[in-house]
């Protein structure tokens, strides 16, 4: 298996840290227990030698780990937990974790002590120069792409890359660090497609859709650069930058444009059409180089314009899954070329094409070079199944034979839930009948 490394005797260090800009990160509800995605790796522990330590910012309650552990197919529940250590920081701060974690010299020993040097590896949500600090301070490899590559996991690296391997993508810029930028840049796109009613700008470094904005051009139409001096066509856009509809809640242009210069923005064309999707490919870059595709999904998408991760179904549709896969290999063997390592994913925008074809148009948005909100809903169906992705098919198939199917939520909150222990939700699971049946590797997980 790519993922799994099902290697003899390995110390695994997990760290969930969602190494991201604080100002994005703030934004996004539930921020912290974002960590618990990484639960999955518990999957690890399906191997009788391999020893787990998992790092959180606050300690996660035993029941939940109990939980994740009584679905480990294939090992005792005690073997595991014996070969598992839980570690936390006790800060609930919008901090990183990693940065917790390298301010606390007593816990970085406490890591260090417990891992065997010459047996262990570190692994991450996504590697910034903070796990590379701390994987040098432990002594044991990271395993993820250098921070110095992170440029091509950004938006305006994801467009260089579409653009260096041929694959369709929005009309628009690359790296903008200024507003003066930012309006050439949008006026030119809009010369050069006039018929454009939207655009979208996005933060270099936004996260989960955050930080992006839409542009409405149906305001200002009357000042569309075939009609009037691009003087007159930039000034109407500039008028209109306060009222950009930020994907993100409490969001406002004096906030967003402050960012501008740290984080680079860039501008492209919005997708328009009528019932279009946002599927995705992920992948794995190996080691030695290779490229593997781990999966296909169909994105859902909410928020005011459609550009806020929600969820996903698994597998992507049928018409398009083999494309997206085709697509997937292009950009992990250009990202490989460039040094990348472990997982990607690319997301796109398919838009339905004429009834006489049945062909889908499909625009690749961007490339996430990090672990992504369908990484976990995947290993998850591999960690209750012990099943395997068929290549040929787009699909997931069991043990037995049957192939495998799931709709995975990303955002499910309400107030109401405000105050719900963890045994609260098991008394939930358990009167509603919902818990995963592992005769039948058919229910739902939580």
């Amino acid at each position: 298996d790519v993922d799994i490394f099902d290697l003899d005797d390995y110390d695994i260090l997990v760290i969930p840290s969602y190494s991201i800009d604080q100002h994005v990160g703030q934004k996004i509800p539930g921020f912290l227990h974002y960590e618990e995605r990484l639960l999955f790796s518990l999957i690890r522990l399906r191997n009788p030698h391999t020893r787990l330590i998992y790092l959180t910012a606050q300690p996660l309650s035993p029941i939940i780990i109990d939980y994740y552990l009584q679905l480990l197919p294939g090992i005792p529940f005690s073997h595991a937990r014996d070969r598992l250590l839980l570690l936390s920081t006790y800060d609930a701060s919008l901090k990183p974790l990693t940065q917790k974690i390298l301010e606390r010299p007593r816990l970085v020993e406490k890591i260090r002590s417990a891992l065997r040097k010459d047996k262990a590896y570190m692994v991450c949500y996504n590697a910034t120069c903070l796990e590379q600090e701390l994987s040098l301070r432990l002594g044991i490899p990271l395993l993820a792409s250098s921070p110095d590559l992170l440029y091509w996991g950004s938006k305006s690296g994801s467009r260089e890359i579409f653009a260096e391997c041929g694959i369709p993508h929005p009309d628009g810029s690359l790296l903008l660090k200024s507003t003066e930028e930012l309006l050439k840049a949008a006026t030119e796109l809009w010369q050069r497609q006039p018929t454009l009613k939207r655009m979208v700008i996005k933060l270099n470094e936004g996260f989960s859709g955050e930080g992006n904005a839409v542009l409405d051009l149906t305001p200002i139409m009357a000042f569309n650069p075939t009609k009037v001096a691009e003087s007159e066509t930039m000034q109407a856009i500039e008028s209109q930058l306060p009222y950009l509809r930020f994907q993100a809640e409490s969001e406002t242009w004096l906030n967003f444009s402050s960012r501008i210069p740290e984080l680079g923005v860039i501008v492209e064309a919005f997708i328009e059409g009528e019932n279009k999707q946002s599927p995705s490919v992920q992948g794995y870059i190996s080691p030695t180089g290779e490229v593997s595709i781990l999966s296909t999904h169909d994105q859902i998408l909410g928020g005011a314009d459609g550009q806020i991760y929600l969820g996903c179904y698994f597998p992507a549709r049928a018409e398009y899954r083999l494309k997206l896969q085709e697509l997937g290999l292009k950009v992990g063997k250009a990202l490989a070329a460039k040094g990348a390592l472990e997982r990607f994913s690319v997301d796109f925008i398919a838009v339905p094409g004429k009834k006489t074809t049945h062909a889908w148009a499909i625009y690749a948005i961007e490339i996430n070079l990090r672990k992504g909100g369908t990484t976990h809903p995947f290993m998850t169906l591999k960690y209750l199944t012990n099943g395997n992705y068929d290549y040929a098919t787009g699909l997931f198939y069991s043990p037995e034979g049957k192939a495998k199917y799931y709709i995975a939520s990303d955002n499910l909150q309400k107030p109401s839930y405000r105050g719900l222990l963890a045994e609260d939700l098991m008394d939930i699971i358990a009167t509603h009948r919902i818990h995963f049946d592992s005769s039948t590797k058919t229910g739902t997980v939580f």
